[in-house]
């Protein structure tokens, strides 16, 4: 029997602790007893996003929360600036045209970082702009965005929201929506969050919740007002999803008991690590600057398929990692290190990894990438 190992970017691992919690039997989603799982959940998911405000539950992936971020605040007409940078920063901009939103982008080459001088010349030239579409981490690419100097330039324009995508971020490094300015800031479950698919998150400003009092945009499920009032009852404007929540409870358990802060040093060293390896083999970064702590990209060495590395780890050796997507697909190789992944799964896929680009024709010094690895995880490197 093949033992599978997850280290793709979503899903991720979820702890056995979690998966227990969501196998106890079902509750009905109208009980005082799911009433108290949630209110439990509220206070977690403000202490997470750090936040005041209240963090919305949606039955949905991440993509649900994006879109009910576009149809809440804004109106057919209005105009929003789009970072588009890789895959799913495309998304927000098509979000925006399937609702009327007329978009203006700023298109950044793959593997790059926005630049904040380039946002706030459009928000000069443009002060009709009503809100900017950011990802915090693009998980395409393995690059951060800078989300706080990026809210520095909105959080004093009363007609311009920042609206950030930190469905891969959350949990993973600091993103302290409050201090920075963040006006919404969507998640979701599959990340460094550590449950399966199918929850999405959405919190909002003081200043958005103002932008939803005179929002056009249809919409009927994913109505923040409308989940607003609910979740401040402790329930859900429809059927929630109730094991899933279970789950949540737990995973917001963990936070709270280790602190966010020991939990962002993890995942950094993790990163520092399997960057530390891949460059131990020869290999580059696909990330050329904003690298993320969530996960590595790593461009594929010459005359080797990307896809190739992926389908080889997965078929021979049962190993999950992800390929590149759109323009991406085939130059690059994903490795995931957010969530519940430890140390020695980093060492574990960096062995793996030595192995397949050997068997794949390019010729990675064994033992190279697993010695940076443990320099860094436990040499204090």
């Amino acid at each position: 029997m093949k033992k599978h190992y997850l280290l793709a970017p979503g899903p991720t691992p979820v702890p056995p602790e979690t998966l227990l919690a969501m196998a106890t039997p079902i509750i009905h989603h109208r009980s005082p007893q799911f009433a108290e799982v949630v209110a439990e959940c509220r206070e977690g998911l403000k202490y997470l996003f750090q936040t005041k405000q209240e963090v919305l539950i949606l039955a949905s992936t991440g993509t649900g929360a994006m879109e009910g971020a576009i149809t809440n605040t804004l109106s057919p007409g209005d105009t929003a600036l789009v970072v588009r940078g890789g895959k799913f920063g495309e998304r927000w901009g098509e979000i925006c045209e399937a609702y009327g939103v007329k978009t203006e982008a700023i298109d950044v080459e793959w593997g790059r970082t926005v630049k904040v001088d380039d946002i706030a010349a459009r928000l000069k030239a443009n002060p009709g702009i009503k809100a900017v579409c950011l990802q915090a981490h693009e998980t395409s690419t393995g690059v951060c965005h800078p989300v706080q100097e990026v809210a520095a330039l909105t959080r004093n324009l009363p007609g311009t929201l920042l609206i950030v995508d930190a469905i891969s971020a959350l949990g993973a490094y600091e993103l302290p929506m409050d201090a920075w300015g963040i006006d919404i800031m969507v998640a979701g479950s599959q990340k460094a969050m550590m449950l399966p698919p199918g929850l999405a998150f959405a919190c909002l400003s003081d200043k958005a919740w103002e932008f939803t009092k005179t929002a056009k945009c249809s919409k009927y499920y994913f109505n923040f007002s409308k989940e607003l009032k609910n979740i401040q009852k402790n329930t859900g404007a429809y059927t929630s999803a109730v094991s899933l929540v279970m789950g949540l409870r737990d995973v917001l358990r963990y936070f709270k008991e280790t602190g966010l802060e020991k939990i962002f040093a993890e995942h950094k060293l993790m990163s520092k690590a399997t960057k530390a390896a891949v460059k131990a083999l020869g290999l580059e970064l696909f990330s050329k600057e904003g690298a993320s702590d969530a996960l590595t990209a790593v461009l594929a060495p010459a005359g080797v398929n990307g896809q190739d590395v992926v389908k080889l780890l997965r078929e021979k050796y049962g190993i999950m990692i992800a390929g590149g997507q759109a323009e991406a697909k085939g130059k690059i190789f994903r490795i995931a290190h957010m969530g519940y992944i430890g140390n020695f799964d980093i060492i574990m896929i960096i062995a793996a990894l030595e192995v397949v680009l050997n068997e794949l024709g390019y010729k990675a010094p064994y033992g190279a990438g697993v010695k940076a690895a443990e320099e860094v995880l436990f040499g204090g490197a």
